[in-house]
């Protein structure tokens, strides 16, 4: 039996669609700042990019709203999930300039 995780976890999405132009990137901070998460959201040249930290409930219930409840004008079509290793970030969420570097996700 795997014990559970404590500390906090840190996980990338990427979420492809008509998510640029709708207000993603704004309800994903809010998302993230209602539930107290560290991390970043940024456009990319292939959707959107999102790594979020946290406690595991927390990182769980924001991927699990994410997905769930886009805003309105989105129009998701895959979300990609990674555990990368978390950072010890405890800055507020932010949301970062577009990236448009190509090979980029």
């Amino acid at each position: 039996m795997t014990a559970p995780v404590t500390g906090p976890v840190r996980r990338r999405l990427t979420v492809r669609g008509t998510v640029q132009g709708v207000g993603f990137r704004p309800y994903v901070h809010r998302l993230a700042a209602d539930l107290a998460l560290a991390g970043f959201v940024s456009n990319t040249a292939s959707g959107v990019l999102i790594e979020v930290e946290g406690p595991p409930d927390g990182v769980d219930r924001f991927c699990d709203r994410l997905a769930r409840q886009p805003p309105p004008l989105a129009a998701v079509t895959g979300i990609g999930l990674e555990d990368v290793p978390a950072t010890g970030a405890t800055d507020p969420f932010t949301i970062r300039p577009t990236d448009h570097a190509p090979g980029r996700t």
